[in-house]
């Protein structure tokens, strides 16, 4: 942090462009006092963005790894056919701070619901 010698304000960076090169220097809001930094500013690194559809954030478990049966079961009531074991696993499924979404899948009729902890 540097300050200006004449009102003694905190200078704040700006970009100078001279020719095709940018540069950093550090300016007086107050009295336009210029300080060179001597840093040369790189231009943005441009990025890939990749758009996720809502289908891809929830992983819940298709028919073919269903059938695999390696999942664990816990012993909970089926709401909809009333059998009482069901596969049962976890996915973050909100922020990082969040208890995470605990899925089940009823062993008999293969009803997926989910419970919230």
């Amino acid at each position: 942090m540097e300050f200006c010698p004449k009102c003694g304000s905190r200078l704040e960076p700006k970009k100078s462009k001279n020719g095709k090169e940018t540069s950093l220097v550090l300016i007086c809001p107050k009295d336009g006092y210029k300080k060179e930094s001597g840093k040369k500013v790189e231009p943005p690194k441009v990025g890939k963005v990749i758009q996720h559809g809502p289908q891809q954030l929830v992983a819940v478990i298709g028919k073919e790894e269903q059938k695999l049966r390696t999942l664990p079961t816990v012993r909970i009531e089926c709401p909809k056919c009333g059998n009482n074991t069901a596969y049962v696993w976890q996915v973050q499924t909100r922020g990082a701070d969040e208890s995470s979404t605990q899925f089940l899948r009823c062993t008999k009729c293969s009803y997926t619901f989910r419970e919230y902890s």
